[in-house]
């Protein structure tokens, strides 16, 4: 992580982030799936966010956080339940430098205050080894239709007993 760069800060999501988190999504997926993913894969994914209307009406139903990084977002992530972390996406420029892990341990702070004793997370191919490295272990493979293509992902899980921490 370049030691120049200022700390990421946590809000939540509001209704007038819907285009810029749904850029991060896209911008993402492109970026940084292609090792994993084909080009119809990652368009099929990125769909998801194409009516942005209905991707902010996803995220406001669960709880959004951002990663600003001085005021710009740089990265997001959604708890859906108490218990599934259904989103976390990073603009590609700032991975690797520690934006996701500020984001994940948030959904694992949020998910243990809610009363959560697992944390899970579908993780596609190209997350699985930083999922692993935060303490999730693969339950299974599983693939999903996403406007007519299949992606794989594997289902993991992280145990939130009271003695665990944070990574």
């Amino acid at each position: 992580m370049n030691a120049s760069l200022a700390k990421p800060t946590l809000r939540p999501f509001l209704p007038q982030d819907a285009a810029v988190v749904a850029q991060i999504f896209r911008d993402a997926i492109e970026d940084l799936t292609g090792d994993d993913y084909d080009e119809a894969q990652r368009s099929a994914w990125m769909a998801g966010a194409a009516d942005e209307a209905s991707f902010a009406k996803r995220l406001a139903a669960q709880t959004t956080l951002l990663a600003l990084r001085d005021g710009e977002p740089v990265g997001f992530v959604s708890l859906k339940g108490n218990d599934l972390l259904d989103m976390l996406y990073v603009r590609p420029e700032a991975a690797g430098e520690g934006v996701g892990t500020l984001l994940a341990n948030a959904a694992e702070t949020l998910a243990r205050g809610r009363g959560a004793k697992i944390l899970n997370v579908d993780a596609s191919d190209t997350a699985l080894p930083f999922f692993e490295k935060l303490g999730f272990k693969p339950q299974f493979r599983q693939s999903i239709a996403l406007e007519g293509e299949w992606l794989a992902n594997t289902k993991m899980a992280k145990a939130l007993d009271a003695g665990s921490k944070s990574p």
